[in-house]
């Protein structure tokens, strides 16, 4: 998928970890720093008396209180922790004192949720649950996380509204007040600073992650003009996807592939240099293997590429395939039937073999040589249409095909065919075709991502421009576009290792 790439999977990472950052940093200061916390707010304080300084409205007198008043006061676990007696510092039988500045205290009575109906009863004088003053002494109540118990506390004496102030301290944890404009709202978990940062942060990163993922348009660089693709064969499934994909994001842009083989590529490209470098500046050439030396072309490693040996699928050479002896003397020509090479698999035993080549002009060929024979096809080309003669004799049938897609056709045609091919345009056959190991090695898809190991059948794919790309060109923004992120997941999809993602692989 063309959206999962390193660039779009860190940009959605980033954006749950934008969600979760602010979450986790404020659970952390509420819950970590004071593990052991007790909270308090005044719920209500309202007049009920009849003096001047608590004016009420209604029918409330109250005999001998003048300027009554009415206070609940909620006191709450609110850390994470529980809170047992011992929990509580203070030196007398009490655990805290609550403080009515200015105001009498009259009376007060205690009020506990459903479920912990344990509370009321630590609430007695021996616990120290008594009213002084202008104060009001609670006992050492155990409270779990989320417990609270409630105070309604009548006061005379002065106006309401007046100063509250629940007075202690806790082992490990501290007594704070909490803000509650209405009688029994559930405690904000943050506060609105909190909230708005929080907010504004998982707005700004989504909507990063958004612009990257969803992102329509050109990409980078993006350039008019027209191009010629051309070149190697066993890597144009490669360079007309991308061609094409850049075409659909760049309007304005006329990319043509013209595959016909890495070595007729890149002479061709620098026979036009030489006649016109502007016609040239506007073709880049792909080749398997390094070709671009001899004619002083500017080359541009692009991908790992893999090869591998493929038969017809009535020869199945197992998971060892064949020894690079074997194969050697194979295309030296040595071998006229199967049962030459595997004289204990009688039922191919009688079986022509028919080595199906490419010519010399082929980037995949040059790179069998290198790599595999260490010399020359020495076999000469005995073949037009790649059919063995109806009497075999001491010469092995071969041809050369112009492109990998004619030799796979032909393989999958031909009994007893061997030829070589581009390890992706291979896999696209399925069944039809056997691909080979070589003494029991070939690059499968984890065997890719380490290079392959010493697999010998692979080399560096090259993309040739005569000279410098120009600028502002459309040759330099596609030479551009490979790197990009989408282009490396197509490069790797089709059975190639991105050299940019993995340099030290393409080394």
């Amino acid at each position: 998928m063309e959206w999962l790439s390193i660039e779009n999977v860190i940009a959605i990472g980033t954006s749950v970890l934008g969600l979760l950052v602010p979450v986790a940093m404020f659970l952390y200061d509420r819950r970590v720093p004071r593990r052991k916390l007790i909270g308090y707010r005044v719920q209500m304080d309202s007049p009920i008396g009849d003096g001047s300084s608590n004016p009420r409205l209604g029918d409330f007198d109250v005999p001998n209180m003048a300027d009554a008043s009415l206070v609940l006061l909620r006191i709450e676990n609110d850390g994470s922790q529980s809170v047992a007696d011992n929990d509580y510092t203070s030196s007398e039988v009490h655990g805290l004192t609550a403080e009515f500045t200015g105001r009498t205290v009259q009376a007060v009575a205690v009020t506990q949720p459903s479920g912990i109906e344990h509370l009321n009863s630590h609430f007695t004088s021996a616990n120290g649950f008594e009213h002084l003053g202008s104060t009001v002494t609670i006992p050492r109540v155990p409270l779990n996380p989320g417990d609270h118990f409630k105070l309604l506390v009548l006061l005379s004496g002065g106006p309401a509204e007046g100063e509250v102030k629940l007075i202690g301290g806790l082992r490990d944890g501290r007594v704070h007040r909490n803000s509650a404009p209405k009688p029994d709202e559930k405690l904000r978990t943050f506060s609105l600073p909190a909230r708005l940062l929080s907010g504004v942060l998982a707005l700004a990163v989504l909507a990063l992650a958004g612009i990257i993922v969803l992102r329509v348009g050109n990409p980078i660089e993006c350039e008019q003009g027209e191009l010629t693709l051309t070149g190697s064969t066993a890597f144009e499934p490669v360079v007309q996807t991308l061609a094409q994909q850049y075409e659909d994001k760049c309007q304005g842009a006329d990319i043509s592939v013209e595959a016909r083989g890495s070595e007729d590529g890149v002479s061709e490209l620098a026979q036009l240099g030489e006649r016109s470098a502007n016609s040239a500046r506007s073709v880049i050439a792909f080749s398997d293997g390094p070709m671009g030396r001899r004619w002083n072309l500017r080359g541009k490693e692009v991908a790992l590429s893999f090869f591998t040996l493929v038969t017809h699928k009535d020869i199945d050479l197992g998971p060892r395939g064949l020894t690079l002896r074997q194969v050697r003397e194979m295309y030296a020509g040595r071998y006229q039937r199967w049962g030459q090479v595997l004289p204990d698999r009688r039922e191919i035993a009688d079986l022509p073999i028919v080595l199906v080549s490419r010519g010399d002009e082929s980037g995949t060929r040059q790179i069998f040589q290198d790599r595999v024979l260490k010399g020359w096809e020495q076999a000469p080309s005995t073949s037009l249409d790649c059919r063995p003669p109806a009497r075999s004799g001491d010469t092995v049938t071969r041809c050369e095909l112009g492109s990998t897609r004619a030799v796979l056709n032909r393989i999958e045609e031909q009994p007893g065919a061997i030829g070589y091919s581009e390890v992706g345009l291979a896999r696209q056959r399925g069944g039809k075709v056997n691909k080979v190991p070589l003494a029991g090695d070939w690059p499968d898809e984890r065997r890719i991502d380490r290079g392959a190991g010493h697999y010998p059948y692979k080399d560096i794919e090259y993309a040739y421009t005569y000279g410098p790309p120009r600028p502002g060109s459309l040759a330099a923004s596609f030479l551009s576009y490979l790197d990009e992120s989408t282009s490396q997941n197509v490069i790797r999809g089709k059975g190639h290792l991105p050299c940019l993602r993995e340099p030290e692989q393409c080394r």
